[in-house]
């Protein structure tokens, strides 16, 4: 129906023809101030239809600039994921098996000695199609979701409850991802914690299909939601309002004047800082996640309660490292993903004038 209208409407259009010529009836000329608008999100105005504004390769908020979003979250997080993954099968062994794994060196030390270099890289398939799927749901939705919700609340909410805001994106836009992500993350735990199971995405799937049917990729859904949710909301809220300290109290020009390289770096540093945040409120569950896929036939209250508090943060320092590094490589791949395409990029939040007249506000306050 949708389709079928826009179909109508520019057949019936004047301007279908670049030969046609239009008189328009002469009306009281607008400047820019006075034209009709819509906040999309705070601080970015668009038109009453989506316009491309002059040196963008799309419109904000348009089908596509969420598509590529969706392409610079599969480029980010695919490929950070996969060159962390030595980091990774350590850590993981290091929380299901850690009478043998004692430390982060320890753990590379034993692997080497049994599995090479080669041991090291474990894991690698799963990871890397399993975190693409992820990336496109996580980065892509989360500016579909960021979107629609602040078109819900308003322009003055967005910016007043703008936390709250990324929030919800983030957390609504995470749980779809999971379900994207978990069979590959169920296969690369099996593959990296479960010695002579496979060496292999191929040998993985049809054996921890034969074993446990459809079971064996969703099982740790539940607590993939516990781990990522947590992790994604405050990976976008977080790096989103320390962004937008840094350009107020740290960066000694405001962003317009910066380069973009400029603009990349404090990209990083807020991403940095997000990560290590991300880190520490993911990792109880990211442990559940690691020993569940191990363990046939346990549930995750069964391992929570097994491993006990101190068990749930085994392996915390290699992941904050890991976490940290990758999140803030994610922010800036990904902001160099939308630079690279002469995307969209909306600066910081500002307070709308609207409500700096509300609150007797004058200049610019953010």
């Amino acid at each position: 129906m949708l389709f079928k209208s826009l179909l109508e409407a520019s057949q019936n259009s004047p301007f279908k023809s670049p030969f046609t010529t239009v008189s328009c009836q002469s009306a009281p000329a607008m400047n820019e101030a006075e034209m009709p608008s819509k906040k999309l999100t705070p601080n970015h105005n668009i038109m009453a239809a989506a316009t491309v504004v002059e040196g963008d390769s799309c419109a904000f908020g348009s089908n596509k600039y969420f598509a590529l979003c969706g392409l610079g979250g599969i480029i980010s997080c695919g490929l950070t994921h996969t060159m962390v993954v030595p980091l990774d099968l350590v850590k993981c062994r290091l929380q299901v098996d850690p009478v043998k794994y004692k430390s982060v060196f320890n753990g590379f030390r034993v692997t080497l000695k049994e599995d090479g270099v080669t041991g090291l890289s474990k894991g690698w398939a799963p990871t890397f199609f399993g975190y693409s799927m992820q990336g496109l749901c996580k980065f892509g939705l989360y500016e579909v979701f960021k979107v629609m919700y602040s078109d819900m609340i308003g322009e003055e909410n967005s910016y007043l409850y703008r936390t709250w805001l990324y929030l919800a994106a983030s957390a609504s836009a995470e749980f779809f991802a999971d379900i994207a992500l978990s069979p590959m993350e169920a296969a690369k735990v099996k593959i990296q914690t479960t010695p002579g199971f496979a060496n292999t995405l191929r040998e993985a799937l049809p054996k921890m299909s034969q074993q446990e049917g459809i079971a064996a990729f969703y099982k740790g859904l539940v607590p993939l939601w516990m781990r990522q949710i947590p992790y994604t909301m405050m990976k976008f809220a977080c790096f989103e309002r320390t962004l937008e300290l840094l350009y107020k109290y740290v960066v000694p020009k405001p962003r317009q004047d910066c380069t973009k390289g400029e603009q990349l770096v404090v990209t990083f540093a807020a991403g940095y800082i997000a990560g290590v945040f991300c880190a520490i409120v993911s990792h109880p569950a990211d442990t559940v996640v690691s020993k569940l896929n191990q363990e046939k036939g346990a549930s995750a209250f069964d391992v929570a309660k097994k491993l006990g508090w101190s068990g749930l943060w085994g392996g915390l320092m290699p992941r904050i490292v890991m976490i940290g590094t990758l999140t803030a490589a994610q922010w800036f791949i990904y902001d160099a993903v939308k630079v690279y395409l002469r995307m969209p990029r909306p600066p910081p939040p500002e307070m709308p004038e609207s409500l700096k007249k509300k609150l007797g506000i004058t200049g610019d306050t953010k």
